[in-house]
């Protein structure tokens, strides 16, 4: 886990803005992906997409559905003997805090001498890719501070 100071510099913390905390593996990201996709389903029709190509039994997928419940990151309403969960946060959201995330353990507690590491792995895969975020880089700052 990243340092307290390199996750207060990003903005992370266990709870995104007090409101949720984010999906804890990748099962549960499915199971919210597939949430984003349908709108809202029943345990079973998460099961049905999700579970059984995983070869996972029904009790997995409620036991997930469970927790990002706990997490607020569904609602769930009662029709008749089954719930239909409905996903709570857009997907942008989650995924922007899932990048911050992933990007305070890829830096640690030295940022700038991991940014430049991976600036040097960007321009070894791709140089092309390397001049496309400077650009990207720049349209934000020029967006954000004017011209």
């Amino acid at each position: 886990m990243p340092s307290y100071d390199v996750c207060r510099r990003l903005g992370l913390s266990k709870k995104v803005n007090g409101q949720f905390r984010l999906p804890g593996g990748d099962l549960e990201y499915a199971v919210l992906a597939k949430l984003w996709e349908l709108g809202s389903a029943s345990g079973r029709e998460i099961h049905t997409h999700v579970g059984v190509p995983q070869g996972l039994v029904y009790t997995t997928i409620a036991k997930v559905l469970d927790r990002l419940h706990a997490k607020r990151l569904v609602t769930r309403e009662r029709k008749g003997i089954a719930f239909v969960y409905r996903p709570r946060v857009a997907r942008a959201v989650i995924e922007a805090a899932r990048a911050r995330e992933l990007l305070a353990r890829l830096l640690g507690p030295a940022p700038h001498s991991a940014a430049a590491r991976l600036v040097d792995a960007v321009e070894s895969l791709d140089p092309q890719l390397l001049n496309e975020l400077a650009n990207a880089i720049a349209a934000r700052r020029r967006a954000k501070h004017g011209p």
